[in-house]
C-alpha cells in the first residue's frame, strides 16, 4: 500500500504498551501474513516486554545463556545470538514488505541503526555503529541490539533499545556473545536529563519512517 498522494509506502505505528513476548511473537506473525498478502500496510510495533531471554539462530546462542534463573528462555527465528528483554527497554518490530530495490537485509539493518542513532542524537547522545558488530554503541558500550528475520520478503523481529533497563539482568547471559558489562542504557549515559520512554517512542517512530523511506499512516 502506498500513502495517499505519495510514492512512499505507509507505515502504521502501533504502541502496544507492555505485552508478553509470546503474545507479541504471535501478533507479529499474524500481521506479517496480512502484509505479505497486501491486506495491511507496513506496521511498526512499539512495546516493552516482561523479563525474557531470546535465542537467535547463532549456533553459540544457547551456550551464551549463563544462568537464566526465573527468566523465560525462548528460541526464535531472528538472526543473531542471545539477548534479554525487560521493563524499561524500548522494543520495536518493523514488519515491512521490502520492495525489489530494498531486498538487502544487511542494508535494512544499517537503516535501523541509522534511525536509532538519529533518535539518540535528539537528546545529545552521540551514538554510532561499531565496525564489525551489529547494533548501536556509545564509547564501546552497547545501547541497542538488532536482530531480524524475513519471510516472503517481509521483515519481522527488530530492535531493542535500553532506556531505563535494569542492566543486571544481562549478567545472566553473554549478550550477543559479549560480556554483560558491555551493555549500557540511555539513563546510565544521561542520568536525570534522559528522555522518557514515551518521548523516545515518538522520536524512534519518526526516524524509522525517515530511514526506511515510509510515510506514517494517518
Amino acid at each position: 500500500m502506498t500513502a495517499r498522494g505519495g510514492s512512499q509506502p505507509e507505515l502504521d505505528v502501533v504502541d502496544l504498551g507492555t505485552v508478553p513476548y509470546q503474545w507479541a511473537y504471535a501478533e507479529q506473525q499474524r500481521i506479517l501474513e496480512q502484509v505479505a498478502a497486501g491486506e495491511r500496510c507496513d506496521t511498526l510495533l512499539l512495546l516493552e516486554h516482561p523479563h525474557v531471554i531470546t535465542l537467535g539462530r547463532s549456533r553459540e546462542a544457547a551456550a551464551n545463556v549463563l544462568a537464566s534463573g526465573d527468566v523465560e528462555v525462548v528460541q526464535i527465528e531472528r538472526g543473531g545470538d542471545v539477548t534479554y528483554h525487560g521493563p524499561g527497554q524500548l522494543v520495536a518490530y518493523p514488519i515491512v514488505a521490502l520492495r525489489e530495490h530494498e531486498r538487502d537485509l544487511h542494508a535494512f539493518m544499517r537503516r535501523i541503526e541509522d534511525a536509532i542513532i538519529a533518535s539518540l542524537l535528539r537528546c545529545r547522545l552521540a551514538a554510532s555503529r561499531a565496525p564489525g558488530n551489529t547494533g548501536v554503541w556509545v564509547d564501546g558500550r552497547k545501547l541497542a541490539s538488532i536482530g531480524i528475520a524475513c519471510r516472503r520478503w517481509v521483515t519481522w523481529h527488530g530492535l531493542a533499545l535500553n532506556v531505563s533497563t535494569d542492566l543486571s539482568y544481562f549478567g545472566r547471559i553473554n549478550p550477543c556473545g559479549f560480556q554483560a558489562s558491555v551493555m549500557t542504557s540511555v539513563v546510565a549515559e544521561l542520568g536525570d536529563v534522559a528522555p522518557s520512554m514515551e518521548q523516545l517512542k515518538l522520536w524512534l517512530a519518526e526516524d524509522l519512517c525517515a530511514c526506511l523511506a515510509r510515510q506514517p499512516r494517518t
